[in-house]
Order: C-alpha cells, then sequence, then structure tokens
C-alpha cells in the first residue's frame, strides 16, 4: 500500500531532478509519503497554483520547492499556501548564490524555510521533523536516525584517534 503524500516535492525544471530526488530519498527512508512534481512559477503559473490546492486537498502537509537562478519557487509556493515550505535553493551559473538570495529574502509575512545550496536532504528532514510534531511514530524513527547519526561520528573518530 502506497503511504498518502504527505510532503510535496517540487522542482521549477526537470533539470532539477537530481538534486531533488534526494529529498524524496529521505523521506521514503522515514516511511513518508510525498508526491513530486515539476512547475516552473514563471513560465506555469496557473498550473503550479492548481498543484498546490491539489496536494493540500490530498492531504500534504509540507511543501519543499527547489529552483535555480533567481526562480523564487519557494516563494510563490509559500504566497499560494498557509502550510510550511522549505526552499531549496539550487546552483547555478552563479554557484547557486542568486538562488540561495532569492529563497532567503522573503518578505515579512509570507515565511520560506531555506536550506543550504543544493541540500534536499535536509529540506526533507526538515519536513520529517515538522510532521513529527503531530506523528509518534515518526517521531520515534526521527530519533532513532539521530542517535545512529551520533553513533556514527564517535565511531569514526574514535577509528581516527586509534590509527
Amino acid at each position: 500500500m502506497k503511504a498518502i503524500a504527505r510532503v510535496a516535492v517540487l522542482m521549477g525544471s526537470d533539470s532539477d531532478l537530481p538534486v531533488m530526488e534526494k529529498a524524496e530519498e529521505v523521506l521514503r527512508s522515514f516511511e513518508v509519503g510525498c508526491l513530486s512534481a515539476v512547475a516552473s512559477a514563471h513560465r506555469t503559473p496557473q498550473y503550479l497554483r492548481s498543484l498546490i490546492a491539489r496536494a493540500e486537498r490530498k492531504g500534504v502537509r509540507v511543501f519543499i520547492a527547489g529552483a535555480g537562478g533567481a526562480a523564487h519557487l519557494a516563494g510563490v509556493v509559500a504566497s499560494e499556501t498557509l502550510l510550511p515550505v522549505i526552499g531549496v535553493p539550487l546552483g547555478s551559473k552563479l554557484s547557486g548564490l542568486d538562488s540561495l538570495l532569492s529563497t532567503v529574502q522573503m518578505p515579512r509575512g509570507i515565511p520560506v524555510a531555506t536550506v543550504a545550496i543544493d541540500n534536499a536532504a535536509n529540506a526533507a528532514l526538515l519536513a520529517v521533523q515538522i510532521l513529527s510534531l503531530s506523528d509518534k511514530a515518526l517521531a520515534a524513527r526521527y530519533e532513532k536516525y539521530r542517535r545512529d547519526l551520533t553513533r556514527s561520528v564517535i565511531a569514526k573518530a574514535k577509528a581516527r584517534r586509534s590509527r
């Protein structure tokens, strides 16, 4: 049985897929259903608007939006929903700095959480944290992930010291 999509992973172009599929992988590892779509904030605004409304009706609780250049998909998504939006600035001709600045510089009143350039995995982890507030089983999986991450770092540090 397929999990109900609780996160929508949106990208401005199909060329963004190699980065944005990392979010999908993380969400799958936590057993969080997601839907994924390509929608340009500027070339297909009506389609994007309908996609957001459809995702909300299907039970999506968090949006992850990634786009490169100054195309600000996350900001447009945030203007169309009351749900949390996480922006993933993507690498571009200006090494992603243009994407980062356009994503992080949201006007007061329309927040977008922003992760590091090309870090869709962290966007998915933030979505998991948000969803964990109302899902004890997911919170337990996330807590285990963090414990395992800590153990891994400590094991690597011990291995390094023993050289």
